[in-house]
């Protein structure tokens, strides 16, 4: 079934974020089958290595076989040929070359026997190689171009979503960095950092000028702040987004009680904003709002935040809780 374009921001997003996904076990399929055509193609490679040396062997048994058959054929059985046996005059000497004949007939026998069994051994070998490599080609080649359409798709996206933030206000440079600070691709690295250590790089830009968060909180806060401004004919009021460590050392000292240790907050990790505008009003008709409205984009109101401090004006985005929807 062909999978219709996103038609949102939220749609672009996840679908970012879903066809990201798909890239990554492709490719993690691809290396997988790799792996399994190198040691099969390794196990291929010991078997005829084997074969070669049976050949070898062989060779070395047929020689005297052979030149024992040349030399019984020029000299026959016995120094008057095999009429002694068949008149019944023959000698022990006679019955002993002639055993000896016989003796090298079934060895000779026995070595055809082994050739032509490995020959065809070697013809069943030859057969499975060429089929082997055939088939890990042919699935390479059709893997390889699964995971271009997907890395063609999956850049589509991101273009046309970090196409939509611009449009939507999102400020970048000339060269586009800071959009490209948007691609949801670049969440899950943000998480390798300390809190409040957060690269600019890493970090994507708010509608609201001054302020950032880590990616994905970022493209659904746009997503939440267009919902926010067909309600109230206005943008949503940040007065804090991302702090670094030393900004939050800053608030801590500043405020105590009403900010977390330092390396502790959700801030530092570019996940949470603190709003004004009528939201830091507790009950206000932006509050409520907010509260029932903001989960359908991941962000949410902490239960801390309703008494311990109390701070209605903060509110922290979540993943997990995104996904769902």
């Amino acid at each position: 079934m062909e999978r219709r374009d996103p038609t949102n921001l939220s749609e672009l997003r996840k679908e970012a974020e879903r066809s990201a996904k798909e890239l990554e076990d492709a490719t993690k399929a691809l290396e997988k089958r790799r792996a399994t055509i190198a040691a099969s193609e390794k196990e291929l490679k010991a078997k005829l290595t084997g074969l070669q040396d049976l050949e070898r062997r062989l060779a070395v048994i047929r020689q005297p076989v052979s030149e024992l058959a040349e030399l019984l054929y020029e000299q026959p059985v016995g120094a008057d040929g095999v009429v002694p046996f068949l008149s019944g005059d023959a000698g022990v000497g006679t019955l002993r070359a002639l055993s000896d004949a016989t003796q090298m007939v079934a060895v000779r026998q026995q070595a055809v026997q082994q050739t032509s069994t490995l020959y065809k051994e070697a013809e069943r070998l030859a057969a499975e190689s060429q089929e082997l490599r055939a088939g890990n080609l042919l699935a390479e080649a059709q893997m390889a171009a699964e995971i271009d359409t997907l890395r063609q798709r999956s850049d589509k996206i991101v273009k046309s979503l970090t196409a939509a933030l611009v449009k939507l206000g999102i400020k970048i440079d000339k060269v586009g960095r800071a959009a490209l600070g948007c691609n949801p691709l670049q969440a899950a690295t943000a998480n390798s950092y300390p809190n409040g250590l957060i690269p600019k790089s890493m970090l994507c830009p708010l509608q609201q000028k001054g302020f950032s968060l880590r990616a994905d909180a970022t493209i659904a806060f746009v997503s939440l702040n267009e919902a926010y401004r067909k309600r109230f004919g206005k943008a949503m009021c940040v007065t804090d987004a991302y702090r670094s460590l030393a900004e939050q050392q800053s608030v801590y000292y500043r405020r105590p009680g009403f900010a977390a240790v330092p390396g502790r907050s959700n801030h530092g990790l570019g996940l949470a904003v603190d709003l004004c505008g009528g939201v830091e009003r507790f009950r206000s008709a932006e509050f409520v709002w907010m509260e029932n409205n903001s989960k359908r984009y991941g962000w949410f109101h902490p239960a801390w935040a309703y008494s311990s401090p109390f701070e209605p004006w903060h509110w922290e985005y979540d993943p997990k809780i995104d996904s769902l929807l």
